[in-house]
């Protein structure tokens, strides 16, 4: 596990331009559970725009996300997936209509128009928009708004953030399909090894976290940076997508074994396991017996971020839903109360507003910030 205590950079490099402040306390000492606003804030704005990072800061997150991909001259964007139809307008712009191809994308087939198939000043002049409009109709309130931004305008606007503020701003960074890209010369890790070598982000006590589906890119970028690293985790019957490809015949439920945890804790600081790996829920989609995962997994140091928290029915548990409306707000207060009850050290939200609320019950001697 990394210390707690900031440990200057091996080689004594400044950062190149700006750069975050050091000494100011590593990952762990991040209030507890931390408050990870997922996509931004996601139940509010169009997801991994500036206007959804910025009001998840304002709604008090601890940590803002990005998810990363490559244009294809090699720029690092924020979106979910390359598959940009969805997030974007670009199905109603009739010069990129020839783009829309179908590809094998991690094995599933996607049809779409993707964001390695057009240069960064192509994707910059279209703009975000709503991903879900069927159960978050008032975000389509924002649709236009806002261009698809890199990860160094991020990178920028928390410089700009966190001396407003007087904080340095957290980031939770991840790389998405890392093994496909690399496949296609787009690799994802020596680039934003780059940029947060850049702007001072590279270091045991940055704040940033690095994180992957697939271990192997957790691997990498734990040999070109220092900064604190996660593996998500997804289903327990799946597979990572790297391990498909190497013939590692290891599922998540091996993973989160406690000898799959040992091994994951070589190379990284954290786990971002789905909230069904703390508590499965049963064929009804009601919440079952706890796991032994948190526990197991403090037992190897590692902390735990799990994904993903929503204020609507449709994401719930069976047990917190009101009504039979899948878009309206169903108990999640009870529902992050039940998560926090395991001993979880963080979580991802779409709404930082009601976790950072819900969180506030488990920081005993930390002064409320919703009062």
């Amino acid at each position: 596990a990394l210390s707690r205590r900031p440990a200057a950079a091996a080689d004594g490099r400044e950062p190149e331009q700006g750069g975050e402040r050091h000494g100011e306390g590593g990952y762990r000492d991040l209030p507890h559970p931390t408050v990870i606003g997922h996509r931004g804030a996601s139940g509010y704005r169009p997801e991994h725009t500036l206007g959804s990072y910025q009001l998840a800061l304002d709604l008090g997150a601890d940590v803002v996300e990005q998810d990363l991909v490559p244009t294809r001259d090699g720029h690092l964007v924020c979106r979910h997936e390359n598959e940009i139809g969805g997030t974007t307008d670009v199905a109603d712009r009739t010069e990129f209509a020839s783009r829309r191809t179908t590809k094998s994308i991690d094995g599933v087939s996607v049809t779409g128009w993707f964001t390695e198939d057009f240069t960064l000043a192509e994707l910059k002049t279209l703009r975000a928009k709503e991903r879900i409009p069927a159960l978050r109709q008032r975000n389509t309130l924002y649709d236009g708004r806002w261009e698809v931004p890199t990860f160094e305008e991020v990178l920028r606007w928390a410089e700009r953030e966190g001396r407003r503020r007087g904080k340095r701003v957290w980031l939770h960074v991840e790389t998405k399909h890392p093994s496909y890209f690399r496949a296609l010369g787009l690799g994802l890790e020596e680039p934003l090894a780059r940029l947060l070598r850049r702007y001072g982000r590279d270091r045991r006590d940055s704040a940033v976290f690095l994180q992957s589906f697939e271990p192997s890119s957790i691997q990498r970028l734990s040999r070109l940076v220092s900064c604190p690293r996660v593996v998500l985790l997804s289903d327990a019957n799946t597979r990572p997508w790297d391990f498909q490809q190497a013939g590692d015949p290891r599922t998540v439920a091996d993973l989160v074994k406690p000898a799959g945890l040992a091994w994951m804790a070589g190379f990284a600081q954290g786990i971002g396991p789905t909230l069904n790996l703390v508590i499965p829920r049963d064929a009804a989609g009601k919440l079952g017996t706890p796991t032994t995962l948190v526990r197991d997994a403090h037992a190897q140091g590692l902390v735990l971020h799990p994904w993903t928290a929503r204020n609507e029915n449709s994401f719930l548990p069976a047990d917190f839903r009101k009504g039979t409306d899948p878009a309206a707000y169903g108990d999640s207060f009870a529902a992050y109360r039940t998560y926090f009850e395991q001993g979880i050290d963080g979580i991802f939200t779409d709404n930082p507003d009601t976790g950072l609320l819900a969180a506030e019950a488990f920081r005993p001697g930390r002064r409320p910030v919703n009062r």
